[in-house]
């Protein structure tokens, strides 16, 4: 008798036979699988090493780092366990090879609230170290589902923000490969997960996903020196995530962050990188593409920027970027004669298919309220951009399409200008004046 067949007593009572197989077989694998989730319920708690919220924060990261050990060696999961009050932890902890932290939330990207605190509850960890990154990851490590929460930060006083070390960053000493961060916010954060390798040791097949917050020093995401392949999904950046918290940051702090003149997604030495439905509000860049990088990037909103999209290039084989399907708004953070949906420089193409940039004041923050082009292609270095089905509007050049690169090809099909008309043209250095 198969293992399935020996397991029908204990889900159904022996019931075995004839036609019913199939409904007996069925039985038995989803009384297997609820066995196996309640295994992971009761998987061992950070409580159980001794990480309480009561504790010092660092009483609770050499705590900590004890059950990560743990998990290291068996390739177990540590569940933070959901609490009232967050658990305070200092920076400096490690998450070993084959270590998981799992926590009980989605992205909450307005906050959890105590009933009677403007602080977060759930699996919440509490940062107030200044001096070091909280966690550092290794090889085949996954954290998901919880919350950080720096409460020393300030929402309003811009004069007050604290230049944190990022919340999580990649080893620096061992090649990290397979890592997954899912299911992240980020409260207070100034600059979140930093994944930019060493180069004694590149990272591989980091996946980030479903992760919110607002860096006070205008990076979420930096990935460099990752190849076979870095992702970023679905991640969230915008100034009201603590909404239900404390209300949310006010426009001087969002314009300390846009006076930063960072980038919220930064790709460099990377092998086809991957970027789908990221959203940035109220950082002075939106996303930065590296001279040595190349991948798609598609699904995108990229809301009260200086500069939407900046790609670089520095050979013509594969320093190829193609743009799709996403809207970016350029309306603040510099005087409109820098204010650049996208910028295009080195060499390489770019494709930009069906991108619409359109822009307008916002109370939010200080604005401008439009942009000085829809594209501006600079440098000296051949390169070639295609530009089909893209709305452009709100712009406060002559033209929607800036060219100060002597050595560029540029083509626009099937486009609309900020007149509603259509808008066909060819920039060549082969053509004849």
């Amino acid at each position: 008798m198969g293992s399935i067949e020996r397991r029908l007593g204990a889900c159904r009572g022996g019931f075995l036979g004839g036609g019913l197989l199939m409904l007996a077989m069925t039985t038995a694998l989803s009384c297997h699988a609820h066995e196996a989730s309640d295994a992971v319920a009761k998987g061992r708690s950070i409580q159980e090493f001794g990480v309480l919220p009561s504790n010092a924060p660092d009483a609770n990261a050499a705590a900590l780092q004890r059950a990560i050990d743990w998990a290291s060696e068996r390739g177990a999961a540590l569940f933070v366990e959901p609490v009232d009050e967050p658990y305070p932890v200092a920076g400096g902890v490690v998450l070993k090879q084959n270590a998981s932290l799992i926590g009980v939330h989605g992205p909450v990207g307005r906050g959890t609230r105590h009933p009677s605190k403007p602080q977060p509850v759930g699996s919440v960890f509490a940062i107030e170290d200044a001096s070091q990154p909280f966690l550092t990851v290794e090889s085949a490590t996954q954290v998901r589902g919880i919350q950080f929460w720096y409460p020393k930060q300030p929402a309003t006083d811009a004069d007050a923000i604290i230049a944190y070390p990022p919340t999580i960053q990649v080893s620096q000493t061992k090649g990290a490969q397979g890592v997954t961060l899912s299911c992240l916010t980020f409260f207070g954060e100034y600059f979140a997960m930093d994944f930019a390798a060493s180069p004694q040791a590149p990272c591989e097949q980091i996946l980030f996903e479903h992760c919110y917050g607002y860096p006070l020093g205008g990076t979420f995401i930096r990935v460099e020196r990752c190849y076979d392949i870095p992702r970023i999904l679905h991640c969230h950046v915008n100034p009201v995530n603590r909404r239900l918290i404390d209300g949310g940051h006010s426009t001087p702090i969002i314009d300390a962050v846009m006076a930063q003149r960072t980038f919220a997604y930064i790709i460099d030495h990377t092998d086809n990188a991957q970027l789908m439905d990221v959203f940035t509000f109220g950082t002075w860049g939106g996303v930065y593409l590296g001279p040595a990088t190349y991948g798609q990037m598609t699904n995108f909103n990229l809301d009260c920027v200086a500069v939407g999209i900046h790609k670089l290039g520095d050979n013509a084989f594969n320093r190829n970027w193609q743009i799709s399907q996403g809207s970016i708004i350029a309306n603040a953070g510099a005087p409109i004669e820098d204010i650049h949906p996208i910028i295009v420089e080195g060499r390489g193409h770019t494709a930009i298919t069906a991108v619409e940039c359109f822009a307008g004041k916002n109370p939010a923050l200080t604005s401008v309220g439009e942009s000085q082009d829809f594209l501006l292609v600079q440098g000296d270095e051949r390169l070639t951009v295609s530009v089909v089905g893209c709305r452009m509007r709100n712009y406060a050049a002559d033209e929607p399409i800036t060219v100060r690169n002597p050595n560029a090809s540029v083509q626009a099909v099937a486009c609309v200008d900020r007149n509603e008309t259509l808008y066909n043209r060819t920039i060549d250095p082969n053509d004849e004046p």
